[in-house]
């Protein structure tokens, strides 16, 4: 029930995180459905970088429900799916190490902010993170074949570095099971994958080639420690800690959860998406909580002493304040960066501009929510030039074979199309811009030629103190953080001369 209500308010609620959740995946989406939407240089035939197959997935559900609800577009998101698989992790946690680690494991699974958030992203690694958690249960369950079906599936669907986080447990899994019945289930399972990939490759590009895909830079060890502890705060610590504690989880958790957790520890200092490990992070950190009374009873022998009773307490002290720290980043980042989603949805209420309105984005086109939120008398979508200096997408071309298309300015370089940008301002309806308030002048404060609909605010993150603006303290959050408008404005229609 936790799980089902925290997952739909994530669906309901989730910001935009990574443009190239709304590029790569909701526009081919929302193309596929309503035949309109951007397309990405990765998705050109020229290149063929990424396959449909998972955005094929995802339509074949999409599809029937928008021919439900045919007068509104209907975005999908596969959080059932998670539902399933997160309630069999805890289940096997609790047939196998009992109630406390599993009821522990389910506090953070439901409240982290990294396991709120990936659950509802549209992204290959949260389907990865998926199978990642049904494959860890399935292995905990003792159904080996199962579990490496369901590893491999994660793999070619999802994200393919995954492989990394589910080798451990496939390798335990072929020497420990049945060798022959968990080798064919995992083989298989690959081919029948990999067939459906060649035949959405072929209907989608019409071709197979490869890209440049590491154009926008790496990160170093010290982005991996701060993204780790934004998303899970002190949960992501104690998990880091598993390592240390392994004398006395050997003796708790051997073979199975040490199979399925501690070789994955040692990726989240190499990982930039760490989703697939989210659970594994939550399980890990559980873990410790639960193990704090066996850190004293070696010393303490006694199982009533007064040490091992602090102990026992602090647990659900440490819990706490994991969920309240989880609960503050989540509420921090819902309410300083949700402005692009609410201002898109102002849009639904100016169906009177006009069918063949055009809706202009500047600066702001990385933040643009995708086309689900743009209603269908905007005719187009176009970008504004700001400054940057990269590719862009563009809208898909059905004349030129739609998916199949291999468009004349996209480039595996990432350099600026002269294409990219509209010429004339003129013919902008609308305009989304964000103001920052800084000393030189935005497009939209030109009063003579723009009138604002909806302005919202939003956390202006340069000017903001990095403890205040990563989590909620109340009272301090406002008083202490800088924001700026989001706003939607419509060109004032020109004033006729005297007759």
């Amino acid at each position: 029930m936790a799980l089902g209500v925290l997952r739909y308010m994530s669906a309901t609620s989730n910001i935009i995180h990574d443009c190239d959740e709304v590029f790569n995946y909701w526009e081919p989406l929302h193309y596929l459905l309503y035949k309109s939407g951007f397309q990405t240089w990765e998705y050109s035939s020229a290149f063929a970088l990424r396959s449909y197959l998972y955005i094929f997935f995802h339509a074949l559900v999409a599809e029937p429900v928008s021919w439900l609800f045919s007068d509104e577009k209907v975005q999908t998101v596969p959080w059932p799916n998670l539902i399933v698989t997160e309630t069999a992790l805890v289940v096997a946690l609790s047939k196998k190490y009992g109630n406390r680690l599993a009821c522990y494991t389910l506090a953070m699974l439901c409240l982290t902010s990294g396991c709120f958030f990936a659950s509802t992203s549209f992204l290959p690694s949260s389907f990865s993170m998926y199978s990642v958690t049904l494959s860890s249960a399935l292995f905990l369950l003792g159904r080996h074949a199962m579990a490496v079906s369901v590893a491999a599936a994660g793999v070619i669907v999802g994200w393919p570095f995954s492989v990394l986080v589910v080798l451990p447990l496939t390798i335990y899994s072929l020497t420990k099971g049945n060798f022959k019945l968990v080798f064919l289930s995992g083989t298989i399972t690959s081919i029948l994958i990999l067939m459906d990939i060649v035949c959405c490759q072929s209907i989608g590009l019409q071709r197979f080639r490869g890209g440049e895909s590491h154009l926008y830079g790496t990160e170093g060890p010290l982005f991996y420690f701060k993204n780790g502890f934004n998303n899970f705060n002190f949960c992501f610590i104690l998990a880091l800690l598993f390592l240390a504690i392994l004398p006395i989880a050997r003796k708790k958790y051997a073979p199975d959860l040490l199979v399925v957790v501690a070789p994955n520890l040692n990726l989240l200092s190499i990982c930039r998406f760490l989703y697939p490990i989210y659970p594994l992070i939550c399980i890990a950190a559980a873990a410790v909580i639960e193990s704090i009374p066996d850190l004293f009873r070696d010393k303490y022998a006694i199982e009533d002493s007064i040490i091992v009773k602090v102990a026992k307490a602090i647990r659900p002290i440490v819990l706490s304040v994991i969920l309240c720290a989880s609960h503050s980043r989540t509420f921090s980042l819902l309410h300083g960066y949700s402005a692009p989603l609410a201002i898109y949805k102002h849009l639904e209420h100016h169906d009177d501009a006009g069918v063949g309105s055009v809706l202009c984005v500047g600066s702001e086109w990385h933040r643009y929510p995708s086309s689900f939120f743009v209603p269908s008398y905007i005719s187009q979508v176009r970008w504004i030039d700001d400054g940057f200096r990269g590719l862009l997408p563009f809208p898909f071309n059905s004349t030129l074979g739609g998916t199949a298309s291999s468009p004349p300015h996209f480039n595996s370089k990432n350099t600026a199309s002269d294409q990219q940008y509209l010429k004339d301002l003129d013919v902008c309806t609308f305009l989304v811009e964000l103001d920052l308030r800084r000393p030189y002048p935005s497009r939209g404060s030109d009063l003579s030629q723009w009138e604002t609909l909806a302005a919202i605010h939003f956390l202006d993150r340069e000017l903001s103190p990095a403890v205040y603006r990563s989590f909620f303290i109340p009272h301090l959050w406002h008083k202490e953080n800088a924001f700026g408008l989001y706003r939607l404005l419509r060109r004032v229609p020109a004033r006729s001369g005297p007759s």
